[in-house]
């Protein structure tokens, strides 16, 4: 009995290396479509990999298909949409956002930031990198009505 006794706990201790390995979370996956012309969705691209995510991009002639595949409404449109464990990114959202997504799992379609504000991730200003319009992360929810998940104010460069 005591031989069984310490085969198992001597298995379960060889074992639990290997299942904290696979417990351990690793880099989050994102899909981005893109304009393939489109400097600024290179540069978001960029901003996710810094980030730590593990980055899969396809150009596409139009993000649309793949924004409503994704069920964002059109009135936030961009020139990339992403997905990222089964929700929507639209625009140029931070990377911190997105992980804040991942964490708290709203029951909402996903996150957009509308338009392309200057200073937002993959639009900063070389000669004003700290320089940053005012803009608002929405939350969207599965309805396809808004609300402000965080707003970032203006920044003077």
């Amino acid at each position: 009995m005591q031989r069984r006794r310490f085969t198992l706990a001597a298995l379960a201790a060889a074992a639990l290396p290997a299942l904290s390995a696979l417990a351990r979370p690793g880099k989050p996956r994102i899909a981005v479509y893109k304009d393939a012309h489109c400097g600024c969705c290179s540069q978001w691209v960029a901003h996710l990999q810094a980030a730590g995510f593990e980055v899969s991009t396809t150009d596409v002639d139009d993000t649309g298909v793949w924004r409503r595949r994704f069920g964002m409404p059109d009135q936030f449109a961009s020139c990339h949409s992403a997905q990222v464990a089964g929700y929507a990114v639209e625009g140029h959202v931070p990377a911190t956002e997105i992980l804040r997504l991942l964490t708290d799992k709203p029951a909402a379609a996903g996150l957009a930031v509308a338009g392309m504000p200057a200073g937002s991730p993959g639009m900063e200003d070389a000669r004003r990198p700290k320089a940053r319009a005012a803009y608002d992360v929405q939350l969207i929810g599965k309805d396809g009505q808004a609300t402000v998940y965080r707003h970032y104010p203006a920044v003077a460069g």
